[in-house]
């Protein structure tokens, strides 16, 4: 009994497209005389040929297939496929899906805080999140997760893996891990955690330079950068801030306005980002407000292969508008736009719309966002004292005083140049950012 019922629902469907088929060639016959060929209902209609393969397809499965298999799990299948065949980003969310798709943007979240995609069948990391149990344990953008736990990625859909990710609060996961440079997979243990995302970091690097780092572009980016340099202008002396390194190595993105929140804040006037799709309404074009919260003091951004989507933005609007220097690596090339359909089941269809531009025109997609200034994430170590003091001017006896500078400024100076060695050590591209913002200060200034 249950295999006649499964066999009228093909039946039924196969009739259904037959009629929608029907209907669409009769609808051209009436518009076009003589009646269309079959190359011009396949171009403006449904494809009839294709059609009756997919129901034939779909039958043969579910009368020959080794194991007993629903029409539901096997017509949701199928529009998985389809999506997961036109790019990375496409898909289907089913109810469960649907309602997590908020989780990444909320600002707290259990997981690994990490950011992934699909590559060549394997989980591939985009960016981990600062402070998660992903940055912790040292995974890398570029690196690909090939098994969760026991079990193969090779085959899973990405929400598959995720939700394999995720887990009890304070358990275990093991990722296997392929990485560029190394001969042989290595194994992880992360704990999970509950992911708060603190969207916005700042302090002071040096006198009168700040920095301030955006790990995840969340709903409150913008005004927690706002807030974030305002404290540094307050930490500032009397000649003000000169200037900060903007950090947006390894962010992975997130929502579209706050990046254009925090192009903003710096741009004065012109575009920020374009949108542009096939479907009506699609395009937008996003512009600055004026004002500058810096009121031009220089700006270094450095970004890497982890700088993605909203990071990109970001990094294109400031170079475009040559108000700010970008150094580091290529960034990511995610240039596209995902829009979120919900469907009358209560599911949803994440589906790619549109491509970002940058104001001057350039598609991100792909190409990614190249760097102004290049350089490399280097570890580089102090190099061995001969165990002789330098020897100057001021050592000669009888050596006359410096009368411009008291010893406590003296003793400033020499401070700082030893916390400027530690930054190399701990940080050489954020080191080498700040000496580059410093000659953009001196420049500006003459």
């Amino acid at each position: 009994m249950r295999s006649k019922t499964r066999s009228s629902l093909l039946i039924a469907l196969g009739i259904a497209i037959g009629a929608l088929v029907s209907f669409s060639q009769a609808g051209l016959a009436q518009q076009q005389s003589p009646a269309p060929a079959d190359d011009d209902v396949a171009a403006h209609g449904l494809p009839l040929d294709e059609l009756r393969t997919f129901v034939e397809i779909l039958n043969r499965v579910k009368q020959g297939y080794v194991e007993d298999v629903s029409d539901q799990d096997l017509l949701e299948n199928s529009i998985r496929g389809m999506l997961d065949g036109l790019d990375p980003h496409s898909a289907y969310l089913n109810k469960e899906e649907f309602r997590e798709i908020s989780i990444s943007t909320s600002g707290k979240f259990g997981g690994l805080g990490i950011e992934v995609q699909l590559q060549n069948g394997f989980v591939r990391v985009v960016a981990p999140i600062d402070d998660t149990p992903a940055s912790k344990a040292g995974i890398q953008p570029g690196d690909l997760i090939v098994r969760i736990g026991d079990t193969a990625v090779k085959g899973m859909t990405l929400m598959d893996a995720v939700k394999k990710m995720r887990g009890d609060i304070g358990s275990d996961i093991t990722l296997t891990i392929l990485r560029e440079g190394q001969d042989e997979p290595f194994k992880v243990t992360l704990k999970r955690a509950v992911v708060r995302v603190k969207s916005v970091k700042s302090r002071m690097l040096d006198a009168d330079y700040g920095y301030v780092r955006i790990t995840q572009f969340s709903s409150n980016t913008g005004d927690g950068l706002n807030r974030a340099i305002e404290k540094l202008k307050d930490k500032a002396g009397k000649a003000g801030l000169r200037g900060i390194v903007l950090d947006l190595r390894n962010n992975p993105g997130g929502v579209l306005s706050s990046a254009v929140d925090v192009s903003d804040t710096f741009i004065d006037s012109g575009g920020i980002v374009s949108i542009r799709g096939r479907a009506q309404n699609t395009d937008q074009q996003f512009d600055a407000k004026p004002g500058d919260m810096l009121d031009g003091a220089p700006i270094v951004v450095l970004v890497n292969e982890g700088s993605a989507s909203a990071s990109e933005i970001v990094a294109g609007a400031l170079q475009d508008d040559s108000r700010a220097v970008i150094m580091g690596t290529r960034t990511f090339g995610k240039g596209s736009v995902q829009t979120i359909i919900p469907l009358q089941n209560g599911a949803a269809l994440k589906l790619t719309t549109a491509r970002y531009y940058t104001p001057s025109g350039r598609s991100i997609q792909g190409d990614g966002i190249q760097p102004d200034v290049g350089i490399q994430d280097v570890n580089v170590t102090a190099a061995k004292s001969n165990g002789i003091t330098p020897f100057s001017e001021a050592d000669l006896a009888g050596a006359l005083a410096n009368d411009t500078r008291t010893p406590e400024q003296a003793k400033a100076a020499s401070e700082a140049a030893g916390k400027n060695s530690d930054l190399a050590a701990k940080d050489y591209p954020l080191y080498e950012a700040l000496n580059l913002l410093k000659g953009l200060h001196i420049l500006r200034s003459r």
